[in-house]
């Protein structure tokens, strides 16, 4: 804007699809970047063609995308995120270690502590899951579970490959096995898992950031659904059971938030993106196990089938049978890439059916918080799990 306010002058609200300013940072990155703002770059920006147009996705997100020219995306995380986040520090490691089944990162804005946006390429013809993945759900169609079972096994053998980023990026869980904790049905309500006593011994770390997750769920879902799931609380909190005794299960720095909308299928195939971790949890470590990221994604199976009951008229019973072959497939891709590429190791199969239920919560916690309209989705795959 000649004479005007620069658009570093202009940014104090989350630029929108149409009033310029996303276009213009793009063009003011090419040049010095003023304080208190600063940028981290991946790949070197595309040339933009002149008058590049904005526009806006139509999709529910948690942040704000806008798309210039066709050829950017940039997220503007709505409100900024404190630092420091998972997505520059996952950009950079997977940029290093030569990963492109992605849409390539640009740049990441920052300012005074706090992530602004983020800058990656636009991916023509791009649909993500929860379009592409209910058609398939609808029509009965379980072919695509190989390739996105290769993606996710290709993400996580990446993910295990050191880089300047993440030099150390295969761990183990810190010393001290972990033991069963106690229960009972009968104490905390109907079906509630109790407080472990001062001599029980008490629930890991994975197992008691499960518990919590249904804790929540159960808080934050009312009516018929809050009723019908306290009954089957203490069935729920005993398959956490699993999380306990997982000493020897390597740690990698997942996706965490790893779900079919997260997966487009475009021109050039299928990309993974949106690196900027699950919405309903903080403050935890970034090193999870492999099979925590495969079990989301698995039960987003599930909930496509949901999706194509309710707006696709789908069969429910043959939807169920459609689920299940869809996620055995994608389950029998991932590991035989991990046996391939010689990363079997990397998954504890132990752990998926508790890792699947714990996400189900955070689904029900993540619809109360931000999407009520949701909650079907997940109320429906825990049905169908409990009858």
């Amino acid at each position: 804007m000649l004479n005007g306010p620069s658009i570093w002058e202009r940014l104090d609200g989350a630029p929108r699809a149409g009033d310029g300013r996303t276009a213009e940072l793009l063009s003011a990155l090419a040049w010095h970047v003023p304080a208190p703002y600063d940028v981290t770059r991946f790949h070197p920006l595309p040339v933009l063609p002149a008058g590049a147009v904005e526009r806006g996705f139509d999709v529910d997100q948690t942040n704000h995308s806008v798309v210039v020219g066709e050829t950017v995306v940039v997220k503007w995380l709505t409100p900024p995120a404190p630092l420091p986040q998972p997505a520059p520090e996952m950009f950079a490691h997977l940029s290093a270690v030569g990963f492109t089944a992605t849409a390539a990162p640009y740049a990441a804005l920052t300012r005074g502590g706090e992530l602004l946006a983020l800058v990656t390429a636009y991916l023509p013809d791009a649909r993500d899951g929860w379009e592409w993945c209910v058609d398939e759900a609808a029509a009965g169609r379980t072919d695509f579970t190989a390739g996105l079972g290769v993606l996710a096994a290709d993400l996580h053998v990446a993910l295990a490959a050191p880089s300047g980023t993440f030099p150390d990026p295969v761990r183990l869980p810190p010393d001290g096995r972990e033991r069963p904790f106690a229960h009972s049905p009968g104490s905390g309500g109907p079906d509630r898992p109790r407080d472990p006593g001062p001599d029980a011994c008490p629930p890991g770390p994975w197992a008691a950031r499960a518990e919590a997750a249904l804790r929540e769920a159960l808080a934050l879902t009312d009516g018929e659904d809050g009723e019908w799931l306290a009954a089957r609380a203490g069935l729920m909190a005993e398959r956490f059971r699993a999380l306990n005794g997982h000493d020897a299960t390597p740690l990698i720095r997942i996706h965490g938030d790893l779900h079919v909308g997260q997966i487009l299928r475009w021109s050039g195939g299928y990309a993974v993106v949106d690196f900027d971790g699950n919405p309903t949890v903080s403050d935890t470590d970034p090193y999870q196990p492999a099979a925590r990221d495969l079990a989301q994604l698995s039960t987003s199976l599930e909930h496509a089938g949901q999706i194509a009951i309710r707006r696709r008229g789908a069969d429910p019973a043959a939807t169920a049978r459609w689920a299940a072959r869809a996620t055995l497939s994608l389950r029998d891709a991932y590991t035989g890439r991990l046996r391939e590429r010689g990363h079997a190791h990397l998954l504890h199969e132990g752990l998926l059916s508790a890792f699947a239920l714990e996400q189900e919560c955070r689904e029900l916690v993540y619809a109360a918080r931000h999407l009520p309209r949701w909650r079907y989705a997940p109320m429906g795959v825990l049905r169908s799990w409990y009858g």
